[in-house]
């Protein structure tokens, strides 16, 4: 079966690695492999080719550069490579490619922007991209915690002297140990949610939770980790070096 062309964006350089693909699996090589039998070249084409008009699709809905739906199309090429798309349904792992590659690629573009352009739960997409990343051993760069508090304030719209605050969560973090082996994000929007307290401003959790592209729950327990380590937000503070007050003695 001859496929068609690529969508827009995705470029003939994938569609020839698809072809040497297709090439290394013909019945001679295939059969000297080892495990079940893979779906027939006419299965193949249909479902490869209707992987990359999803992708042609959700690219522009995103606005996303023709790198990122290009790393896209790889990532899914590698999956099909390995035998690790049947099964699963095309459109989701359409959507957790493009989010891998928006993540790998430092594109700024959320798991709650990838749901809306493929009208896919975000839960669904997540799964996919944990799949991928584990299955495939993706690297992907590690999110510093104080560009990541940059980010979500900037979503929020929190006070600048609380945004200021929450880097000194983060530092105070950092010096008790609280912050080790911590994921940058979930850190940042713990430590915004504790200076919101702290400072008094209006934000929940879950405000926090959407801006940061994560689960409430996530938040609450990073947050509860925080002042397990950093004490009550709404506490007043002591000045630095001040000792710890006396125990009080029980009533005889």
């Amino acid at each position: 079966m001859k496929a068609a062309g690529a969508p827009a964006g995705v470029g003939p350089d994938i569609m020839r690695t698809y072809r040497h693909f297709v090439d290394s699996m013909s019945p001679g090589k295939a059969a000297s492999r080892a495990g079940p039998p893979r779906p027939g070249p006419r299965d193949r084409d249909r479902s490869f080719m209707l992987a990359l008009s999803e992708l042609g699709g959700l690219k522009d809905r995103l606005a996303v550069p023709d790198d990122v739906a290009k790393r896209a199309a790889r990532i899914y090429l590698r999956a099909l490579e390995r035998d690790r798309i049947r099964g699963r349904a095309i459109p989701v792992l359409v959507a957790s490619v493009i989010y891998a590659a928006c993540r790998g690629s430092e594109t700024p573009r959320s798991l709650k922007d990838v749901e809306r352009a493929a009208n896919i739960k975000r839960k669904h997409i997540a799964r996919g991209y944990r799949f991928l990343v584990n299955e495939l051993g993706l690297k992907m760069p590690v999110a510093d915690s104080a560009l990541c508090v940059e980010r979500i304030a900037g979503r929020i719209g929190i006070a600048e002297g609380t945004r200021r605050s929450a880097d000194d969560v983060l530092e105070r973090a950092r010096r008790s140990a609280a912050a080790a082996g911590k994921d940058p994000m979930g850190l940042a929007a713990a430590a915004i949610y504790f200076a919101c307290v702290e400072a008094g401003e209006g934000r929940s959790q879950r405000d926090i939770a959407e801006a940061a592209d994560m689960t409430e729950s996530t938040v609450r327990n990073r947050y509860r980790g925080l002042r397990q380590s950093l004490g009550d937000p709404q506490a007043p503070r002591r000045p630095h070096g001040a000792g710890r007050p006396p125990a009080r003695r029980a009533s005889p």
